[in-house]
């Protein structure tokens, strides 16, 4: 059976959801469908849903200007009325960081936390449907035919005018697959690579004055998606036609959920694959791999105590003594980091969290955990036939963390905006 649309957009996260309020916003007659491969809508919402607003957080600059970022960010933030968070008594950390030549990004932050973000979902799909859109949760996008316009799912054939594909950063091998198949040249060398390090709130203050701190070191290193009050790290699956592997993440619940005295925060470390010009995605996949074989099939843990002493960590070990909290990831095995982490990547992590405890003192605590691995691979690099307007080939567009186009929920929301406006006035 055969189905019409004027668009399709595969995706449901901020990207998606951008850009089909946009485009009913601009005609309401819109004949729009939203596919997604899982029950419920997904994206960046649903993990913490922390948002930025301010320029360069989330964009990439090789295609967005700080112009161009700023508007959207100005519609964005009307649409969805975020409660920015205060921030309070961070002089002191911003003079510790400029003498160690360590940035902090002052950011204008929202945060809704799990729950709340889940919450959000909710009411934009209700939405969404109140305007005549219709989702299509559970379906699978399996093939496209650009040429034809027709699209293949698990369970139907569709055709439409325009598409978009905005399938996130777990959709990286499925967007890799469509170029492939249609054509698009790409490139995917660079990844980030690091680690989830949890640890006492009391030895991360800097939380209670400043929600996700951004610090920006040296060797490409920074730090990455902050979580306290209550506070978790979570074990993410990725799965490609080679297989699957893990990564850890971080997630916290609003602040209606009792504090756990907890926090955690990722210190990444960008990696790019020149010479050759190597797949990002071929290497995640063998580090990710690396870590299961050392960790019997999950990410493994290490406490800093035992880093620095050169020995492994043991279930044993956490406990007692200067141990004084549970792994909130208890999965994950205890082993030795220095096993599994590529040397230079591991002493760019090491320096900059070296750095962080003298501007925070307490990070470097025996009992903080340092899980392994967590990598982004957000970074396809498709050859825009528009690069204005994100278009790869005639009718088809790709947006989103998978497409290299943005790096969090406004930034992706944003380039889900941009395509909109462009698919909006070619049909005018």
């Amino acid at each position: 059976m055969k189905s019409e649309f004027d668009v399709i957009i595969v995706g449901s996260g901020p990207a998606g959801l951008g850009a089909a309020f946009s485009l009913l916003a601009a005609n309401p007659a819109c004949r729009l469908l939203i596919l997604d491969r899982n029950q419920y809508s997904s994206g960046g919402l649903r993990n913490d849903c922390k948002m930025n607003f301010s320029w360069p957080i989330g964009f990439a600059d090789t295609v967005w200007t700080e112009v161009q970022a700023k508007r959207y960010l100005n519609q964005i933030e009307t649409f969805l009325k975020p409660a920015i968070l205060e921030k309070h008594d961070i002089d002191t950390y911003r003079r510790r960081a400029d003498r160690l030549g360590v940035t902090l990004l002052e950011i204008r932050q929202a945060h809704l936390g799990t729950d709340g973000g889940l919450e959000l979902i909710k009411t934009l799909c209700a939405r969404l449907t109140a305007l005549g859109a219709e989702l299509a949760l559970g379906e699978e996008a399996i093939a496209i035919d650009a040429q034809a316009r027709r699209l293949t799912t698990n369970r139907r054939e569709l055709s439409y005018d325009d598409l978009l594909l905005a399938p996130g950063r777990a959709g990286f091998a499925f967007l890799q697959s469509v170029m492939k198949t249609n054509g698009i040249n790409y490139v995917d060398n660079s990844i980030d690579v690091g680690i989830r390090v949890e640890l006492r709130e009391e030895r991360y203050p800097i939380v209670q004055d400043y929600y996700d701190p951004k610090f920006l070191f040296h060797k490409k290193t920074r730090t990455f998606c902050t979580n306290s009050r209550c506070a978790h790290v979570v074990q993410e699956k990725y799965q490609d036609n080679a297989g699957v592997w893990y990564s850890v993440n971080g997630h916290a619940w609003s602040d209606k959920h009792p504090a756990n005295g907890l926090a955690n925060f990722a210190m990444l470390k960008t990696v790019g694959l020149t010479q050759p010009l190597a797949s990002g995605q071929a290497y995640a996949r063998a580090l990710g791999e690396q870590a299961m074989l050392l960790g019997g099939g999950h990410p493994i843990m290490q406490r800093v105590g035992d880093f620095r002493l050169g020995r492994r960590s043991t279930q044993d070990g956490f406990c007692g003594d200067l141990y004084d909290f549970e792994p909130s990831l208890p999965s994950c095995v205890p082993g030795d980091l220095g096993l599994a982490v590529p040397a230079k990547i591991m002493r760019a992590l090491w320096d900059s969290l070296k750095l962080l405890d003298t501007i925070v003192p307490g990070v470097l605590h025996p009992s903080t955990i340092m899980y392994y691995p967590e990598i982004k691979t957000y970074a396809n690099k498709p050859v825009f036939e528009d690069p204005a307007s994100f278009r790869a080939i005639p009718h088809l567009y790709l947006a989103g963390d998978g497409a290299g186009t943005s790096r969090g929920i406004t930034g992706a929301w944003a380039s889900g905006i941009r395509v909109a406006e462009a698919i909006t006035t070619l049909k005018n």
